[in-house]
């Protein structure tokens, strides 16, 4: 409900004589909490995988129950790439079936969370070394939705999202998600929706992974672990596993805007540490404690 709305109702009496900002103190509460809420970059694989009870699944939805309630959810995913940074700022995101040759139950499913202008607006102002476009046409995709559906399955919380700016190397976008680290104390959980390995020119149906697969997975997991971040911001040099697994960068970049938000002595644990159809990684990330 935007604020005319809330007037029309006779809802926003008590918030009258408030300016914006206490306006939206009220909504989001203290400017700062205590603690700094979780961060992950999750695997998200085959969009079945959004109405499909599987391993990957239980998993989102055992996360969904143990985390902290957000406020509000800001997801990067691979599916929204731009020509320069967008977030959407709709009040009501729609979703967003992009994909095809999948039974008529997925195109069928939705996930009507409300979207959050104010919060997205935080990431803008957050977000400071580039110019950061409103958009009002975009709404979730299912990199976004097909992960949040398991794992907040109540729609309820506000979801709003962030673009993969084209332009921008991997070290660029590295240093542009370090900014959205102030969203974190404001209750905003962050997720990044990709995959560490992602190559479907080889996928390998009901068979076993590849080699080089299971190469640059664990190794991308001991860079994690060592904290050697840089290692996967330079992932061409890391050789031919690295580009066999990398062969256009969308699905591995959300993993970078997860990783540059990690703080000092913050925990990194893994999750569904698996490969799926020989050649997608859903091996995902949790910073902080579940």
């Amino acid at each position: 409900m935007n604020r005319k709305s809330f007037l029309k109702a006779g809802l926003l009496l008590p918030f009258f004589n408030m300016n914006l900002k206490d306006f939206e103190s009220e909504i989001i509460g203290d400017a700062q909490t205590t603690e700094i809420m979780p961060a992950m970059f999750v695997g998200h694989g085959n969009p079945m995988n959004a109405i499909t009870e599987n391993f990957y699944t239980k998993k989102w939805r055992s996360i969904g129950s143990n985390l902290p309630a957000p406020k509000a959810i800001l997801c990067v995913s691979a599916h929204w790439q731009t020509r320069g940074t967008s977030v959407t700022y709709m009040e009501k995101p729609k979703t967003i079936h992009d994909f095809g040759g999948f039974p008529q139950e997925l195109f069928d499913a939705q996930y009507p969370a409300p979207g959050s202008p104010i919060f997205a607006q935080k990431a803008i102002d957050a977000l400071k070394a580039v110019h950061v476009t409103k958009d009002m046409e975009w709404g979730l995709d299912h990199g976004c939705w097909s992960v949040l559906k398991p794992m907040f399955p109540q729609a309820n919380i506000p979801t709003f999202q962030l673009s993969l700016d084209y332009n921008l190397s991997p070290a660029q976008h590295f240093a542009l998600a370090s900014q959205l680290q102030s969203l974190r104390s404001k209750g905003v959980l962050i997720i990044g929706s990709g995959n560490i390995v992602h190559n479907l020119g080889r996928l390998n149906w009901g068979g076993k992974p590849f080699d080089w697969a299971i190469e640059f997975d664990q190794l991308s997991k001991k860079l994690m672990n060592d904290g050697n971040f840089k290692s996967l911001v330079d992932y061409p040099k890391l050789g031919q596993a690295a580009l066999l697994s990398i062969p256009t960068n969308e699905h591995f970049l959300p993993l970078l805007y997860i990783l540059a938000l990690k703080q000092p002595n913050e925990s990194l644990s893994f999750f569904n540490e698996s490969i799926d159809l020989g050649s997608v990684s859903m091996t995902s990330v949790m910073l902080g404690k579940q």
